[in-house]
């Protein structure tokens, strides 16, 4: 959304209409898990290691930092507030990071800190979809809308 809470520092916004009328309607929960989990801006990129977020989640992957640093507990930290901030706001879709070890909705870094990236979600991405919030990648904006719309129809939303 514009805010600068990368590993980096960096900011990705995402420059799409239909966020930004999401935005102007009300109807954006900005939030990073990351950050809210307790690390700080910028860190050390992390990835996971032995799975994915899920896998996370159930005690038998990790999130480790290139220099081996365990940062698991952190993500953790950082879904379960994210999830509070979902359920505080009736959150039923959430465009999240795609890629990241907290926010990836498709796939993640494979753990070995050489850009590959495989199939798989992020901590967060699991989390949030295990109490039935339906997640996308920032890049898949149109079909977090159609998701939306035919919540809202139905009278799920």
């Amino acid at each position: 959304m514009g805010r600068r809470v990368r590993y980096d520092g960096g900011a990705k916004p995402v420059g799409d209409t239909v966020v930004g009328r999401w935005r102007d309607e009300g109807r954006v929960v900005v939030f990073c898990p990351e950050v809210s989990g307790g690390l700080p801006v910028p860190r050390p990129a992390a990835e996971i290691v032995g799975g994915d977020g899920g896998d996370v989640l159930d005690g038998v992957a990790r999130v480790l930092t290139a220099s081996g640093e365990d940062v698991s507990r952190q993500f953790v930290r950082g879904a379960r507030l994210a999830l509070d901030a979902a359920r505080e706001a009736g959150v039923r879709v959430a465009l999240l990071k795609e890629s990241s070890p907290s926010c990836g909705s498709l796939r993640v870094h494979d753990g070995r800190f050489a850009g590959t990236r495989v199939p798989g979600h992020g901590v967060t991405t699991a989390l949030l979809r295990r109490a039935g919030v339906r997640v996308f990648g920032e890049d898949r904006v149109a079909e977090a809308a159609a998701c939306l719309r035919q919540l809202e129809h139905s009278g799920s939303a």
